[in-house]
């Protein structure tokens, strides 16, 4: 099956961490033997060839000048909370552009499907291309784009009319699919696909584990609790701070590293330093895949502190959630959006309230001195991934929208 896609952003490099689902849902339905081509707006730092994973990567220009280019490559937004003003500058150009260079696709071969990845803003051009070439219509949704949609009445009335031209919906969170319910999205095409992970990169590592502890410069007894994501409100890294801040209490010894960059990283960086904890927190910026891989296996206490930001914005289901769950790791997470689909408390990690500093150093303490409670919610969030979670899985659900959208 020939399936178009239009994502908003892809991995600008192999390794790159920007994004990683659309790279690995093109390459699962590569596998599964599908032909899948990708219309993708420029970046100055991508660096792919022209194929990549045995699907086809096709890239548009849309920026006069490059202080436009911003668009997509999670760049759009200021610290996940509000439009940069170059990007409400770049959006009619990058509208225009991506729905031009779908139509040049759809003129210069056939495709069976077209697959939009964030309802707003691709859902729009793929909409209208959709209908002038009688296509079928999938819009997958990811958590900003009905953010966006829930801000102002245009945007949601935008929405629900992508959702009426749409033969498929999907959501990776079920919160986000009663979102989408609520924007107009019909029951019958909407369904949640939960994001896959690689359980064969994200895996117990013992000796990468210590490699990348070295050349941290933390010794291998050392308790380190690790956090990766972008530096941006809806991460919850403040809350995280302030844990780590009244745990060193009880571990004085131990050691917070946070991987990822963003808007907000003086602002942490500040807090960390009026906390007076700079000697044992380590800001250690982005990280290739392969690395992150070890940073997350290198940890005794894995964190994902998601809040619903001041703006309402929130994660569908962090990617970094389910890294850590494949490699293993004991896991703290927020009672928020789809964190509880996929970690039942006790079970595969602990949850927590969101915001709440207090319950969440009370979890990581918990895990620190239970080393057996931990190694075991850790194994077992690794088998739910290995039997539910892989993106073959996630691929197989995805099929089956495409299947629905076609009405086969």
């Amino acid at each position: 099956m020939p399936i178009l896609v239009l994502p908003p952003s892809y991995p600008q490099y192999p390794g790159e961490t920007t994004a990683p689902f659309i790279e690995e849902i093109a390459a699962g339905m590569v596998r599964r033997g599908h032909q899948v081509d990708l219309v993708m707006p420029f970046h100055p730092e991508l660096r792919r060839t022209p194929t990549d994973r045995g699907a086809r990567l096709h890239v548009y220009r849309y920026a006069p000048h490059p202080s436009l280019n911003i668009w997509g490559y999670a760049e759009s937004l200021r610290g996940d909370v509000g439009l940069r003003r170059a990007a409400l500058l770049a959006a009619p150009l990058a509208l225009g552009a991506s729905f031009n260079a779908l139509l040049c696709r759809l003129a210069a071969e056939p495709y069976d499907l077209l697959h939009a990845h964030w309802v707003l803003p691709n859902g729009l051009p793929a909409a209208i291309a959709a209908r002038l070439h009688q296509l079928p219509l999938v819009v997958s949704l990811h958590g900003s784009d009905v953010f966006l949609a829930e801000r102002a009445w245009p945007l949601s009335l935008a929405a629900a009319a992508i959702f009426r031209a749409a033969g498929a919906v999907t959501a990776c969170s079920s919160e986000l699919h009663q979102r989408a319910l609520r924007l107009g999205a019909h029951p019958a095409n909407a369904t949640v696909i939960p994001y896959g992970v690689d359980s064969s990169t994200f895996q117990p590592d013992a000796a990468g584990a210590a490699a990348l502890r070295s050349e941290l410069g933390i010794a291998g007894d050392t308790p380190l609790i690790a956090a990766i994501g972008r530096l941006v409100h809806k991460k919850g890294f403040n809350y995280l701070i302030d844990a780590f801040a009244a745990l060193r209490a009880r571990h004085p010894g131990a050691i917070l590293a946070i991987a990822g960059y963003g808007d907000l990283q003086a602002e942490l960086e500040q807090q960390v330093a009026a906390r007076g904890i700079s000697g044992h927190v380590r800001f250690v910026g982005q990280l290739e895949r392969r690395r992150v891989a070890r940073f997350i296996a290198a940890a005794d206490v894995y964190c994902v502190p998601s809040v619903r930001d001041q703006a309402g914005n929130i994660d569908g289901l962090p990617n970094t959630l389910l890294e850590g769950m494949g490699s293993g790791r004991p896991i703290v997470a927020s009672r928020v959006a789809g964190i509880p689909d996929v970690i039942d408390d006790q079970q595969h990690g602990l949850l927590v309230p969101e915001r709440d500093s207090v319950a969440l150093a009370a979890a990581i303490d918990r895990l620190l001195s239970d080393r057996s409670f931990a190694a075991r919610l850790g194994e077992q969030a690794r088998r739910r991934v290995q039997h539910e979670l892989t993106w073959d899985v996630a691929c197989t659900r995805f099929e089956a929208a495409y299947r629905q959208a076609l009405g086969i």
